[in-house]
């Protein structure tokens, strides 16, 4: 019989012919038929056949609505059959219908979109809330409620909030179930969580199916319950959870929107159903307050009354929904009719050329003006008993919200709403809008839950498989460095740090914990710690423990929990002591401060120089004097031993600082050859990783360590210079022979390795710095709450002292640290002290020039141009300035002195002549005085 009516919808799928219309309506008929499906025996059925017959009348009553047409709705039972509901469609299709209100179920609704593809006849549903309905294969449905998809993002939100990871998924096994659940983990995924584990049941499921199903659910590890089924199941399921004691505490129930109408229009329910609810959260699609839904509200009782309904009279937003929908399709209607809509239908010739016998198949007519009256649905945009009703470009309703229900006592609490645009809040989404959309952690809110077994304590959410099963956990069966991790020999049990960190820290868990240690490896070789953690991704592991990096790809596939010991890579080679030699006394500078050091004495013994050499007769003499004298004056600075004395300010100054940087030179040159001298120390060629990397020689690292690909893929390494080693013994042969003699120059390892290997070698030493960060961990499958659980134990253990007392239990036998060596320091370098010297040098540069440019103004002042207008050359000039700068100072300003008297007896001298009238030449009246002045001196 499914094959016949799947032939019948291919028949009905291979097009139309436009063309023999059958009857032609005014473009304002006096009637338009409009369909309306529904299980009338259902609970959602009963209410919403009462909310479309009230539209209905509503609509007809007012005269403004439709320009005087009125709607004649045809209400059919489709009796939740998904075969009922294709004939049903059919016998709509023959009473010329311009669209069809519901159905109410997802299943029935994916078959009867089909038919009103065909036949181009809009189809309205409230309550079929399928996501995958939205589909471009559906293009004449209309979904007048919030989409599935919607409600699951709520959920996941939930869980989210509430940081649980991991939920069971209860559902019918229908279109309804299957694509809601998937919706769903889609929802999760994008939070990183997921669904663990589906319990799918059959659409008729009994009391024994739902028990079958609950015993397969309560042997999983997550006790986060969401359950997406329909009313009458769903009550089915909760009594079934509370007869196998699964609604206790501990566990979490989320309810679809499903329990939240059985909640509204079933009024107080029976004790005993009751208390099956205690604790479990439900999801109510959200309609704000408003004087149109209060009026409807008001009248619900008289409109139940009025229609006979028993039993079930409570209010419910499908109610609600079916209202507005039919208001929605009449607003639609009057503008198709504004655009000069007809109300016209054609035949398919298809039908009537097929022998269709008693279908009347050929009695269907095709809805010329459907695409229309369709694109006029999705424009509609008006307020309603929901509140604002109008549709995105996606043809989803604006803006859906769902409040947060909380099934405590008697009865239901709000403890919160939900909205696409800011998520988990307190207050109504309405108020929020104003405001800009706010998704970040802190902003989601909720009231306090009170979860099943009446506590307000969040629950862990999840607990070991009650299956009898213990963990699987793999443990490397390391070759060396068993102190770490290793093996009690003759026995399964393991022993050393890694394993009591975990023994501890398992122990502080608040549950037990069952599990079973497995040896990894073959005891002769060091395992591959990588290939250990990939069998937990296969499911050959539960989990791993011991010495087990974490690394970036590792963390790709696996969890890790908080690091319990810090272990970055290290190099570690031979070093040898270096004995003291006749030049010891220059091995704290480097050759570069040493020269550059001498270059400074000389440069400031030459400034002061300069600057004292026209004032101070200290700086005064022959050449060879004066280069005696700028040697000794510079050098003996370094113990502050110079004779001469500075008399002017520029060299003062200068010296003041040079004998500053001299302070600072000596005292760190004393304390380095202090400590070259007392210091045992130890020197190698190889100064760390850069100077490692940068030769050809070979590098010994562990077996079966992650440090063989660290090398060759983040250092580039060439393959052949490495060389794996797997015992501590082969480690000190391998650097006691060295390159030469086959051996390897240093040795790249973790340093929890190293450290405990260089107890007892204390010929080798650690050199350079720590290159890696990274730490060992216990691995788990990705997001484990086993991980997050033992993270938190382990920073316990942390914070009390207990995983300092098991490290000094394990690894405190340290043979060589108290040895007074240590490795070679490096030399003090010229970069140590580039900012005193550039001190110094700026100083000198700045004397220097103050100094010449009075020296020019006092060269300027002596020596006019005006005199030296008789100079041939510009190389007599020159030579006189280098004359008047080696000149004393005193001997010029005694000179300026003698030529001011020599000026002031020339003006007299013509002042004279000009007086007495005299013609006697002036010549020779300055020539006797001169004679006479100088007879005078």
């Amino acid at each position: 019989m499914r094959l016949f009516w799947t032939l019948i919808l291919i028949v009905l799928y291979n097009g139309y012919s436009s063309e023999g219309v059958n009857s032609t309506h005014p473009a304002r008929p006096k009637v338009v038929n409009i369909g309306c499906m529904l299980s009338f025996e259902s609970l959602v059925g009963k209410i919403t056949k009462v909310a479309v017959e009230a539209a209905v009348e509503d609509i007809n009553s007012n005269p403004d609505v439709l320009g005087g047409t009125k709607l004649n709705m045809i209400t059919l039972d489709s009796n939740s059959s998904g075969f009922l509901g294709i004939v049903e469609a059919i016998r709509f299709m023959e009473t010329d219908t311009v669209a069809i209100v519901g159905p109410q179920s997802s299943v029935i609704a994916h078959v009867v979109s089909n038919i009103a593809n065909e036949l181009q006849v809009p189809l309205l549903s409230f309550a079929a809330t399928d996501p995958t309905l939205s589909s471009l294969q559906y293009p004449f449905f209309v979904r007048t409620s919030p989409s599935d998809m919607f409600q699951m993002a709520a959920i996941a939100e939930m869980i989210d909030h509430y940081e649980w990871r991991e939920v069971i998924a209860i559902y019918i096994d229908d279109d309804f179930g299957r694509n809601g659940i998937a919706t769903l983990a889609d929802q999760l995924a994008k939070r990183r969580c997921s669904i663990s584990y589906k319990a799918a049941m059959k659409p008729e499921a009994t009391l024994d199916d739902a028990r079958d199903v609950l015993v397969q659910v309560a042997l999983r590890e997550s006790r986060i319950m969401v359950v997406h089924t329909y009313p009458s199941k769903g009550l089915e399921i909760f009594s079934m959870a509370r007869y196998l004691e699964m609604t206790d505490n501990g566990y979490v129930w989320i309810a679809t929107h499903w329990l939240s109408t059985i909640l509204d229009t079933s009024g107080p329910l029976p004790p005993d159903k009751k208390e099956n609810l205690e604790g479990a959260i439900t999801l109510r699609i959200h309609t704000p307050r408003s004087e149109l839904k209060q009026k409807f509200v008001s009248r619900w009782s008289n409109l139940t009354r009025e229609a006979g309904v028993t039993g079930t009279s409570g209010m419910s937003t499908y109610a609600l929904y079916a209202y507005d929908t039919v208001w929605l399709l009449a607003r639609a209607i009057n503008e198709f009719f504004n655009q000069g809509g007809n109300v016209s239908f054609s035949k398919d010739p298809r039908l009537t050329e097929q022998n269709s016998g008693s279908l009347n198949l050929d009695s269907m007519s095709i809805f010329n003006g459907g695409k229309l009256l369709l694109d006029n649905i999705f424009k509609v945009n008006m307020t309603g008993v929901t509140g604002p009703y109008s549709f995105t470009p996606d043809k989803n309703l604006f803006r859906p919200a769902f409040e947060v229900i909380n099934v405590v006592g008697t009865g239901f609490r709000k403890v919160g709403y939900w909205s696409e645009y800011s998520g988990l809040s307190i207050v109504p989404p309405e108020t929020l809008y104003s405001k800009p959309p706010n998704h970040s952690s802190s902003n989601q809110q909720l009231h306090s839950i009170i979860w099943p077994g009446q506590t307000t304590e969040k629950p862990r959410g999840w607990v070991f498989p009650n299956n009898g099963r213990q963990l699987k956990i793999g443990v490397p069966n390391r070759a060396s460095f068993r102190e770490f991790v290793g093996k009690v020999p003759g026995t399964d049990s393991f022993r050393g740090y890694c394993i009591e960190v975990f023994t501890t820290a398992i122990n502080l868990l608040p549950y037990a914990v069952p599990y079973k240690l497995i040896a990894f490896g073959d005891g002769h070789n060091n395992p591959d710690d990588t290939e250990l953690v990939r069998l937990i991704t296969a499911g050959v592991y539960d989990a791993a423990i011991g010495d087990i990096a974490i690394t970036t790809n590792r963390t790709k596939t696996v969890g890790f929990t908080q690091p319990y010991i810090e272990s970055g890579l290290v190099v570690v080679a031979p070093v040898k002591q270096q004995n003291s030699n006749a030049w010891a006394f220059l091995r704290p500078f480097t050759p570069r401060m040493w020269c550059v050091t001498g270059v400074f004495f000389l440069i400031v013994g030459t400034v002061i120089w300069i600057l004292e050499h026209r004032l101070n007769d200290d700086f005064r003499g022959p050449p060879s004097k004066q280069i005696v004298t700028v040697l000794w004056f510079s050098f003996s600075t370094l113990f502050t031993a110079q004779r001469e004395n500075t008399v002017s300010t520029l060299g003062r100054i200068v010296l003041l600082i040079w004998l500053f940087v001299v302070l600072i030179i000596n005292s760190s040159y004393t304390a380095s050859l202090t400590s070259s001298l007392t210091v045992q120390k130890l020197s190698s060629p190889i100064t760390g990783i850069e100077s490692l990397v940068n030769t050809k020689e070979p590098i010994g690292y562990q077996l079966g360590s992650f440090v063989r690909n660290y090398l060759i893929q983040e250092l580039h390494i060439d393959e052949s210079r490495l060389v794996p080693l797997n015992l501590p013994e082969d480690y000190a042969r391998a650097l006691k022979d060295g390159p030469s003699h086959g051996g390897v120059a240093a040795v790249v390892d973790e340093r929890a390795y190293m450290e405990l290997f260089l107890s007892s070698h204390c010929q080798f030493s650690i050199l350079g710095q720590e290159f890696t960060k990274n730490g060992w961990g216990f691995a788990f499958p990705r997001d484990s709450p086993l991980a997050i659980d033992m993270s938190t134990a382990i920073l316990k253990l942390s914070e009390n002292g207990e995983l300092q007392r098991i490290h000094d239990k394990w690894l405190s036998g340290i043979a060589c640290t108290s040895q007074n060596t240590k490795l070679e320091v490096d030399r003090l370098q010229l970069k140590s002290f580039s900012g005193l010297f550039f001190i110094c040098g700026l100083a000198c540069f700045l004397a220097l020039l103050i100094y010449f440019v009075m020296i020019a103004c006092q060269y300027c002042q002596y020596y006019p141009k005006s005199e030296s207008s008789g100079e041939s050359s510009r190389s007599g000039r020159l030579q006189t300035f280098f004359s008047f700068v080696d000149e004393k100072e005193e001997s010029v300003r005694s000179r300026s002195k003698r030529r001011q008297l020599e000026a002031t007896s020339v003006r007299s001298i013509d002042q004279d002549a000009s007086i007495n009238g005299s013609r006697i030449d002036r010549s020779e009246i300055y020539s006797n005085r001169v004679v006479s002045f100088g007879e005078s001196v």
